[in-house]
Order: C-alpha cells, then sequence, then structure tokens
C-alpha cells in the first residue's frame, strides 16, 4: 500500500515571504503583543519562539503606526509621521538578528524613537529567560531548536549560552545565600537532603505564622556530613533566624542533623522526626510477610492522641520483633520519644499531616529534580549549587500555604512567640472575610 507523502516547500524565502504577508493581514491580531513588548513585559526571546524575523518587523511597524497613525494617501499629516524604514538590530542572546526598522520622525525636525523597538533593544531579561527555558526542561543542546531561527541569524552557539546561563545561575544563587529572614517570623524548618548525581545539597524549607513557605538556603554536602550540617545552620542564624526564639525543627533520622540543630540554636528546640523515614528505615530490616503488620502497629501508635500511648504501642512492637529481627527493633527504638514531638506539644491534630513528614520539603524537590534532570554531568559542587539554588527559587513560585495553616497560631502559643495572638485575630478576619 502507498504511502502519501506532503512535500514541504525548502525555500525559506517563500516561506518567509507568505509569513510576512499573513502578519501583515492579521496586524489587528499582533497588536496585544506589540503592548507586552513596549512595557516589556515579555523578553525577545520569548516573541521570537512564537513569530519569525518578518512577524517581528510587523509588530515594529504597527509599533510606529500607533505613534504616527497609519500611512495614509497624498499629503502626510500630524506632528510625528512615518518616514520609511532602515536597517537596525535585535539582541537575540549572543547574536544580533538584522531587521527592517521603521523611521518615525517629528514634523519641525528631528528623530522619535519606535517603542517597542527600544524595548526589544534595552530589554535586560535575556539571560534570565534562557536559564528559565533550560530549567524548564530544555537543555543547552537543544537551544537552538527553541528558538527559531531568523533569515540572517546563523543561531545560538552552546558555549554563548551555556557562558549566560553560568553568569543568571550565580546571580541566583547570591539571591538566594543574600536573601534576610529577620522579619519573616518563621515557625517551622523542615531539613533534608538531595542527590545530583554524586553530589549532594542540604536544603532549608520555613513555614511562617501565615503558613506561607520559603526556601531558606542551601548548603553543599549531605544530611551525614556534620561541617556541611553545622555550615547551613550557621548561615540561616547569620540570615536573621534569632537563637532567642524556639522553631519546630521538622527533619530524617538523621544523627548529625539533629546534633547540630542543638550545638546552632540550642536545646530548646523542639524536634519531630520524619514517620515516613523511620517506617520505611524498619522495613528496610524486615522480610517482606512481616512488613503489612508493622506498618499497621506503627501507623495506629502513630494517631494516638498522648504521646506516652504511642510510644508504649511502638515499644510492645520492638519487644515483639527483638527475637527474630533484633536490627529492627533496634531501628524502631531509636529516636522513638522525637516521633511523639507533636503529641507531647499538643499540636492541634489539624497540622499533624504537614508536620510529622518531611513531605512539605520532599515535595518541591521533585521539582527540583524535573528542572535539573537533563543535566548529565555535574562539574563540581559550584555547579550543582548554582542549578540547585536556581531549580529552588523556581520551584518556590508554586509555593502553596501550609494546609492547616489556620491553625498555626496554636503552634505560635506553644513555641512562645509573643504575637500568637495577634496572629490568631489576623487569620479569624481573613476567615470571616472569606
Amino acid at each position: 500500500m502507498k504511502k502519501t507523502y506532503q512535500i514541504r516547500n525548502r525555500d525559506s524565502k517563500g516561506t518567509a515571504n507568505a509569513v510576512a504577508r499573513f502578519a501583515e493581514a492579521n496586524g489587528q491580531f499582533l497588536l496585544p503583543m506589540v503592548e507586552l513588548v513596549e512595557e516589556s513585559r515579555i523578553a525577545m526571546d520569548e516573541v521570537i519562539q512564537q513569530i519569525s524575523r518578518q512577524t517581528i518587523e510587523t509588530v515594529l511597524r504597527l509599533s510606529a503606526e500607533q505613534v504616527a497613525g497609519g500611512r495614509t494617501p497624498g499629503k502626510a499629516k500630524g506632528e510625528i509621521r512615518l518616514y520609511g524604514s532602515q536597517p537596525g538590530s535585535v539582541k537575540l542572546a549572543d547574536r544580533d538578528v538584522p531587521v527592517k526598522r521603521p523611521r518615525l520622525r517629528r514634523k519641525q525636525g528631528g528623530e522619535e524613537p519606535v517603542p517597542a523597538y527600544e524595548a526589544m533593544r534595552k530589554n535586560p531579561a535575556q539571560a534570565a529567560q534562557m536559564l528559565g527555558a533550560i530549567l524548564h526542561g530544555v537543555s543547552t543542546r537543544e537551544y537552538q531548536q527553541v528558538l527559531p531561527k531568523a533569515a540572517e541569524a546563523v543561531g545560538v552557539s552552546r558555549s554563548a549560552v551555556s557562558r549566560q546561563v553560568i553568569e543568571a545561575s550565580e546571580k541566583k544563587l547570591r539571591e538566594l545565600a543574600e536573601r534576610r529572614w529577620d522579619d519573616a517570623q518563621i515557625l517551622i524548618l523542615y531539613i533534608d537532603g538531595q542527590r545530583f548525581g554524586e553530589h549532594h545539597i542540604l536544603s532549608a524549607v520555613g513555614v511562617d505564622t501565615t503558613g506561607k513557605k520559603h526556601i531558606l538556603g542551601i548548603e553543599y554536602g549531605a544530611t551525614e556530613n556534620a561541617a556541611a550540617v553545622k555550615r547551613l545552620l550557621v548561615h540561616l542564624r547569620e540570615q536573621g533566624l534569632s537563637t532567642e526564639q524556639k522553631y519546630l525543627f521538622v527533619i530524617d533520622g538523621s544523627q548529625a542533623l539533629r546534633r547540630g540543630i542543638d550545638e546552632v540554636f540550642g536545646q530548646h528546640n523542639p524536634v519531630q522526626r520524619c514517620r515516613n523515614h523511620k517506617i520505611k528505615n524498619v522495613l528496610d530490616e524486615l522480610p517482606e510477610e512481616q512488613i503489612p503488620q508493622v506498618v499497621s502497629v506503627m501507623r495506629v501508635a502513630f494517631k494516638v492522641g498522648k504521646a506516652e500511648e504511642g510510644e508504649k504501642r511502638l515499644e510492645g512492637l520492638a519487644r515483639m520483633l527483638e527475637s527474630n529481627h533484633p536490627t529492627a527493633a533496634a531501628s524502631l527504638r531509636e529516636g522513638m520519644p522525637e516521633m511523639f514531638t507533636l503529641q507531647r506539644l499538643q499540636v492541634p491534630p489539624s497540622l499533624h499531616k504537614c508536620l510529622a513528614t518531611t513531605n512539605i520539603i520532599e515535595s518541591p524537590q521533585s521539582g527540583v529534580r524535573k528542572r535539573t534532570r537533563n543535566v548529565t554531568r555535574w562539574r563540581d559542587a559550584d555547579m550543582v549549587k548554582r542549578w540547585a539554588a536556581s531549580a529552588w527559587l523556581q520551584t518556590e513560585k508554586k509555593f502553596r500555604k501550609l494546609d492547616g495553616h489556620q491553625d498555626l497560631w496554636t503552634l505560635a502559643v506553644l513555641l512562645g512567640r509573643e504575637n500568637a495572638n495577634q496572629q490568631r485575630s489576623a487569620l479569624a478576619k481573613e476567615k470571616n472575610a472569606a
């Protein structure tokens, strides 16, 4: 059976002319784009992704006509008039793309700038726009395909893109490192580690009294690396997290992380160990046939209202396991009191879902992985930190408030925050307004 093939016109000049004719015939469709460009609300890269060089010239022509009015037969009228065109260029990454731009002249003499052309020439968002494209899943190797080629543009070299990505990501790393938290009223700190190839990055996410989440900082190293843990915690302290206040720390089972919290922030801070990590650690020491029963007992124990009762149930499970599975029993007993910190503090059950595990930080970590998955070779620690910082700041834009945030005022009271009652009143007003 014969296949039907579609023959495409490979005449680039003919294709360009066809696009130009379409753009000129559909100028009204492009008017909103003209306004966006003039206001610098979109970067030039975005325009080039949607339209070809010929349509950009139409955008410039429409911008000029908005200033001087459309072309009319006979004698020109108005204070500002169209006056032919001249060669110009628009910055595309590391290349200047030649365009034919319209000219505007005043009746009394002198040139008048075309607003869209000036916006395109002065827009500083190129490097940040490329970084955004790469973080959204386009590798440097594929970047030329993201930017459709303009007529005389040779394309964007991979090395030039890489240079600009490094510059933009270094800026993001500085932005994250220089954030201040003096006035943020952070209540909860989640700390967890993440791997990038053979490298590890420690991340800290904070939740303030309104339930808003913030990426507080990152540090190169694993959660078991005591020096890396201390560097991260000291940095958070230096950036405004007062050691005079209490915080609720939510962490995995890292001993280095636990010791670091006591050393830098003091032993007065309550620590909740991640229950999901504890279940996984215990199950790793058990045969498959034992898993369903042990999971069921542990989950029921975690839901008990009183800490002493929950610990009693887990201790009974540990005694049952220790004869045949001593390592599982030891894992279960390790750090057991901190499995029930929420019950011991009498934190409302509405907050347990988000405070009993490190899911709040692990969930955005998946967004970080998505934005860095095209990197196949991590050269050094600096590269990992740059990319991790950039990806975290991109992911932070999608953060939502903590589930149960309406009850965070109770945690603030339990932690001894002076403005807890003010926070309660503000949340009540917010609820009534809704």
